[in-house]
């Protein structure tokens, strides 16, 4: 049967008006995502000193979007729980990041020192035969022991870390006695070896929150965690500190100065 020219006109009139109305919430959503992220990085940098957002209208007038487009951004963030809307108050933050420099070799009690007192739960220690690529990094002979550590990392009771570190044994069987629940490893090192620490390699990435190190952080299973891995060398380039760290990644920002060689 072949369709007469007005019926045609009709769908395809149909279908562009689709099209449009799709386009236009595309829009939307990707003014919302930008929006919120600038939002998002005046909450971190405290640009609310009291702990409020200006109403929707305000932000509307100030960011040149519309009221559905600011109620978008403001779902993204509360999502993120990092804010909540209260009745007859308006927005309001209610969560906080802390900052983890990556352009020093400092630990997490060091970096965070100005926000409170980091402490640290060890869940294991003890010598552990040192899987190859553990070996390989910290260039001991395949099989040879190695100091294994687990620690559960908080400030303010809040969980911060998971982190899982291996030291070679024969510095780190010095560290079996030692302070670990109020002491950054980095500084056991130092006085353990007499010798200052030189440079770190890191490799960061995203990655899923398994049901153990979500129960540990208490986070959601499955949520996004911020998975540091870093191998530490003394001054003289010797590795002695390979750490895999799992960050909360809604507890956590990371960030740096770089420059442009």
């Amino acid at each position: 049967m072949v369709r007469n020219m007005p019926d045609r006109i009709r769908d395809h009139a149909g279908h562009g008006a689709t099209t449009v109305a799709a386009r236009r919430r595309r829009l939307r959503a990707d003014r919302a995502r930008q929006l919120a992220d600038l939002l998002r990085r005046q909450i971190l940098t405290g640009g609310f000193p009291d702990g409020a957002l200006p109403h929707e209208t305000t932000l509307g007038t100030d960011y040149r979007a519309s009221r559905n487009t600011v109620r978008q951004a403001l779902d993204l963030l509360r999502a993120e729980g990092l804010v909540d809307r209260l009745p007859g108050v308006g927005t309001v933050v209610v969560a906080r990041k802390y900052s983890h420099g990556l352009d020093r070799l400092m630990g997490l009690a060091e970096t965070l020192r100005e926000h409170g007192r980091v402490t640290n739960e060890v869940r294991t220690m003890g010598p552990v035969p040192a899987p190859a690529p553990v070996a390989e990094r910290l260039h001991v002979p395949p099989g040879a022991d190695v100091l294994c550590i687990e620690r559960l990392r908080s400030l303010g009771g809040l969980p911060l870390s998971l982190d899982l570190t291996y030291i070679p044994l024969d510095i780190g069987t010095a560290l079996l006695g030692a302070d670990l629940e109020n002491t950054d490893v980095f500084r056991l090192l130092e006085a353990v070896t007499g010798r200052s620490l030189g440079h770190a390699e890191i490799t960061l990435e995203a990655v899923n929150a398994d049901a153990h190190s979500a129960a540990v952080l208490q986070a959601p299973r499955g949520a996004a965690l911020l998975m540091l891995e870093r191998l530490t060398h003394l001054a003289d380039g010797r590795p002695v500190d390979l750490e895999f760290i799992r960050f909360r990644g809604d507890r956590i920002t990371m960030s740096g100065l770089l420059h442009r060689s």
